[in-house]
């Protein structure tokens, strides 16, 4: 996965090393936590637009 252009969060602070990552391939989007850069999950631009809108809407608040 180090061949791959990450992308770090609008969010992060330039430093941190605590940040979220992503990069954009042919066939979806992977995403990682900068502490962490070999746990990395795939998902497809629809998903994750679904999960960001269900974030900011608050739909998943106390569902966890």
């Amino acid at each position: 996965m180090s061949d791959l252009t990450w992308q770090k969060s609008s969010f992060s602070e330039a430093a941190a090393a605590n940040c979220v990552e992503l990069a954009a391939i042919a066939d979806g989007i992977r995403i990682r936590e900068s502490d962490e850069p070999d746990a990395v999950i795939r998902t497809t631009p629809v998903a994750l637009g679904v999960l960001i809108r269900a974030i900011k809407t608050g739909h998943l608040d106390g569902t966890l």
